[in-house]
Parts: C-alpha cells; structure tokens; sequence
C-alpha cells in the first residue's frame, strides 16, 4: 500500500477531482484551509496579503494505483505550470 498526498491551491477542486477519477480512485481524505508557501508559488496563508488557501487530499491505495496517480497530477503540474499542485507519496507499512 502506498499513501499519496496532493497539496494544491484550493482553485483547483475541480482539476484534483478530474484526477482521481481518471486514476480509479473513489476513497480519500480531505484536508482543507492549509498554510504554506511552495518553491514555485506565491504564499497561501489566509491573511490581507495572501488570502488563498491550499488543500489536501490524501489517498491510501495499491502501489499500482499509486502510481497511476503520480503520473495525472506529473501531467497536470506540465499543464497548470505554477498554478500550485504537488503531491508526495510513501509506503504504508500497516493499516486498520
């Protein structure tokens, strides 16, 4: 099993949806309102200055759905450009 988390811009709901149907994936969590501030990426911390917000989604599937994954959201970070989604993915080693 392998965890995935995608960290995107709150505006692209619609685009992480998009995702994870064409990645087979019907189970997830979500983490709304995240802070932070990305490489490539002006600053999303909900105040005057920077008022957007980042979201989260993680995924805990198979490897081969894992992987699936990781290459729609490489696809969509070559199509958004700076647009702001990242995801990260490692190794579930137990679950209940």
């Amino acid at each position: 099993m392998k965890a995935v988390l995608i960290v995107h811009n709150t505006a692209l709901e619609p685009d992480v949806a998009e995702i994870l149907e064409a990645a087979g994936i019907s189970c997830y969590t979500k983490f709304p309102n995240i802070l932070g501030k990305g490489a490539l990426s002006e600053p999303h911390l909900k105040i005057e200055v920077w008022p957007e917000t980042n979201c989260g989604t993680l995924v805990v599937t198979e490897s081969d759905k894992a992987a699936k994954l990781m290459d729609h959201v490489r696809h969509a970070r070559q199509k958004l450009g700076s647009e702001g989604i990242k995801a990260f993915v490692w190794q579930i080693d137990d679950m209940t």
